[in-house]
């Protein structure tokens, strides 16, 4: 098959999955993830469950740098995800988890550019799951994945047909009770915060305007 007609049959394969809109939003979506994970968890001692709980538990014991660790857990959640989410899931999974693993570099090359919450941990929970909730969703919206945690809640939640935000908690705490190895039960606490204000939001981001929508029809 000629050259040319290869990439026209997947322009239109792929029509509208990389459209400039929605990788603008990818990328906002995964700025605001790994701001707040560096800015704001990092520095406050404070975890995310899933995949991003992960990333922290395994950067604290381990010293790997989240820009490594990110794309290799995103690839064996995307792995398992494939059979439920599809191969668009997929390709706008790629781009969000290469963007999250840049941001993430991006960050590691600055100094913290929040204040430092450890004084104030409520805040920090708060702060940290409404921004790490608003990031997933944006790219959630979006047919993709801001990490492999995202990929492995959606396929809980079609597998199992339940809300998005249950099966967030389901992992979140599951990864939160390993995270109990480095970082104390008060800390821990404040957490469950951030992951119940995280899921919350990821739901609301996900559907914000589309009930309304259907009512129109």
């Amino acid at each position: 098959m000629p050259l040319k007609k290869r990439l026209s049959d997947f322009a239109e394969r792929n029509k509208g999955l990389f459209a400039p809109e929605k990788i603008t939003f990818i990328l906002l979506g995964t700025a605001i993830v790994s701001f707040a994970m560096y800015n704001i968890h990092q520095q406050a001692n404070i975890t995310e469950g899933g995949v991003l709980g992960m990333i922290l538990l395994l950067n604290h014991w381990f010293g790997i740098s989240p820009s490594l660790l990110s794309p290799v857990l995103d690839a064996f959640c995307y792995a398992l995800a494939f059979k439920y989410l599809g191969r668009n899931f997929l390709k706008a999974s790629i781009v969000s988890t290469l963007s999250l693993a840049g941001f993430f570099k991006l960050w590691e090359q600055l100094p913290p550019i929040l204040p430092d919450l450890s004084a104030h941990p409520l805040i920090a929970a708060l702060a940290g799951g409404l921004l790490v909730g608003v990031g997933v969703g944006l790219v959630i919206r979006q047919g993709g994945s801001s990490g492999g945690d995202d990929a492995l809640a959606l396929t809980i939640s079609k597998v199992v047909r339940c809300r998005i935000a249950h099966a967030y908690l389901a992992t979140d705490i599951a990864v939160l009770l390993l995270s109990l190895s480095y970082i104390p039960l008060r800390c821990i606490a404040f957490s469950l915060v951030t992951v119940t204000v995280s899921s919350l939001m990821v739901d609301f981001v996900q559907n914000l305007g589309r009930k309304r929508k259907l009512e129109k029809y």
